[in-house]
C-alpha cells in the first residue's frame, strides 16, 4: 500500500503565540505603570491614558475601512501604542494635542507603511517627537506628583534631568523619591518599581529578551560612570527604564539575532548617554531608539549567521 510524502512550506513547529497574546502580554506588563501614573498624578492621567488607546484604535480602525483591508483593531495593537503614547506625555498636556499624536502614530507611522510589522520606526515614540517639536511648551511642562489631592492640577515642577542640567542638585529627588515615581515626568516613565515589574514579567513571559534592556541600561551605566555622573540617577531619570523595557524592544523595530540585538542595545545607550550630557535636551531616549530604528537593516546585514556548510571565497 502506497503512503503519500506530504511537504509543506516552513515553518513547521508552530507555537500557540498570536499577535493579539502577545499585545494582551504587554498591556497587563504596563498596568503597574498605569496605576502608578494615576496614584501619582490623579484622574486626569487615567482619562489621558483612556483617550489614548481610544484614539489609536479608532485611528487604525477607521484607516483600515478607508483603505480597504481587513480590520486589525482586535490584535490590540493599537491599544499598546495608546497606552505607550499617554506614558509619554505629560498629564497637564491638551487632550487634543494627545489626539493630534495618536492621529500621527498609527496613520502616519503605521499604517502608512503597511501596518502593523511594516513600520519601520517606533509609532509611540515618532509621535512623542513630532509632539515635542510642534509643541515645546505644552510638551514639557511638568506637573508636581500628588498636586491633585492639594485641590489644583496647577503645582509645576522640573525633571530631574532638567535639574540636573541647571545645575539646581540641592533640589534634585532621593533615590527612593525616584525609584517609586515621586518625581516630576511624563505619565509612564516615573515609577521605575512600576516598570521593572512589567520587565520581569513579559521576560518570564518570554515576550521579550532581555539581552536588549540589560545592554541598554548596562551601557548607559558604563557610560554614565565614565563621565563621572551619578549611575543610579542616570539609571532612574528620565524614560530610560520605560524606553529600554518596552520602547527599545519592540519585534518589528528592533533586530532579531541575538548579535543584533546587542549592537543595537549598546548603541542606544551610547547615544542616549551622549544626548544627555552634550546635546541641548536634558533627554535622549526618544531620539537613541529611533535613529537605532532606522539603522536596523544595517545592523541586521551586519549581524547575519553564515549559513552552515558555506564556503567562504577568499579574494
Amino acid at each position: 500500500m502506497e503512503k503519500k510524502l506530504i511537504v509543506s512550506a516552513s515553518p513547521h513547529l508552530r507555537s500557540g503565540a498570536t499577535t493579539q497574546k502577545i499585545m494582551l502580554d504587554v498591556i497587563i506588563a504596563l498596568v503597574p505603570a498605569a496605576a502608578a501614573s494615576v496614584i501619582l498624578f490623579g484622574p486626569r492621567a487615567l482619562l489621558l491614558i483612556v483617550l489614548c488607546v481610544a484614539s489609536c484604535v479608532l485611528c487604525e480602525y477607521l484607516c483600515r475601512r478607508v483603505m480597504k483591508r481587513e480590520n486589525t483593531v482586535m490584535d490590540l495593537s493599537a491599544a499598546v501604542t495608546g497606552l505607550l503614547l499617554a506614558f509619554n506625555l505629560p498629564v497637564s498636556i491638551n487632550p487634543l494635542i494627545a489626539v493630534f499624536g495618536c492621529v500621527t502614530a498609527i496613520v502616519v507611522v503605521k499604517q502608512m507603511f503597511g501596518g502593523i510589522g511594516q513600520n519601520f520606526v517606533n509609532p509611540a515614540l515618532t509621535a512623542r517627537i513630532i509632539l515635542m517639536t510642534s509643541f515645546p511648551s505644552k510638551m514639557t511642562t511638568w506637573t508636581a506628583p500628588f498636586a491633585y489631592l492639594n485641590g489644583t492640577d496647577a503645582a509645576t515642577t522640573a525633571t530631574p534631568l532638567a535639574l540636573s542640567a541647571q545645575g539646581a542638585t540641592d533640589s534634585l529627588p532621593g533615590y527612593l523619591d525616584m525609584f517609586l515615581g515621586v518625581r516630576g515626568g511624563c505619565l509612564g516613565e516615573t515609577c521605575t518599581l512600576a516598570l521593572l515589574l512589567g520587565g520581569i514579567y513579559l521576560i518570564a513571559r518570554r515576550v521579550i529578551s532581555p539581552v536588549i534592556p540589560v545592554c541598554y541600561l548596562g551601557t548607559a551605566a558604563v557610560m554614565s560612570l565614565l563621565l563621572g555622573r551619578d549611575v543610579l540617577f542616570d539609571l532612574m531619570a528620565g524614560g530610560l527604564m520605560i524606553g529600554a523595557i518596552f520602547m527599545a524592544t519592540d519585534y518589528t523595530t528592533s533586530p532579531i539575532t541575538r548579535k543584533g540585538k546587542i549592537i543595537y542595545g549598546i548603541g542606544c545607550g551610547v547615544l542616549t548617554m551622549l544626548i544627555r550630557v552634550f546635546g541641548s535636551l536634558p533627554e535622549g531616549v526618544s531620539f537613541s531608539i529611533v535613529i537605532l530604528n532606522i539603522l536596523v537593516p544595517l545592523i541586521e546585514r551586519i549581524s547575519l549567521p553564515k549559513p552552515f556548510g558555506k564556503e567562504t571565497v577568499k579574494q
